[in-house]
């Protein structure tokens, strides 16, 4: 019986992942489009970071960094302008084939993998 159950709510999790994936991969065109990420102004050179965040975290040249959920990389890429060597996790293809193409046409230096965080053990290599 109980292998029958987590059977079961091992399923339901998967469908629950296939789910959010499917909504994340809908919305990032949107969201690349959208004035609220303003990816004209961060083509331009703005940071996608806040102040709490760089209040926090900078300065980080030099540093290895590893963003989770890194979505279409702004985040991720604005590290990467402060002299970060960064790698962006996320599960959503469509977030991950934006934030490649946005590195390679701003030519900034970032490694994008996509991948659940629960599954990088067998997608990740090196320390952060």
């Amino acid at each position: 019986m109980i292998v029958i159950f987590i059977a079961a709510t091992l399923l339901k999790m998967d469908n629950y992942f296939e789910a959010n994936k499917k909504l994340w991969n809908q919305r990032t065109a949107s969201h690349t489009e959208s004035e609220f990420y303003n990816l004209e102004a961060f083509r331009k050179g703005k940071s996608s970071l806040m102040p709490i965040e760089t209040n926090e975290l900078l300065p980080v040249g030099g540093k290895k960094l590893l963003h989770l959920q890194c979505h279409f990389g702004q985040d991720t890429l604005s590290l990467a302008r402060e002299g970060a060597a960064v790698t962006g996790i996320d599960f959503s293809e469509q977030a991950i084939t934006a934030a490649k193409k946005l590195a390679a046409e701003l030519q900034l230096d970032a490694r994008f993998i996509c991948s659940n965080v629960y599954d990088l053990e067998k997608n990740l290599d090196g320390f952060f």
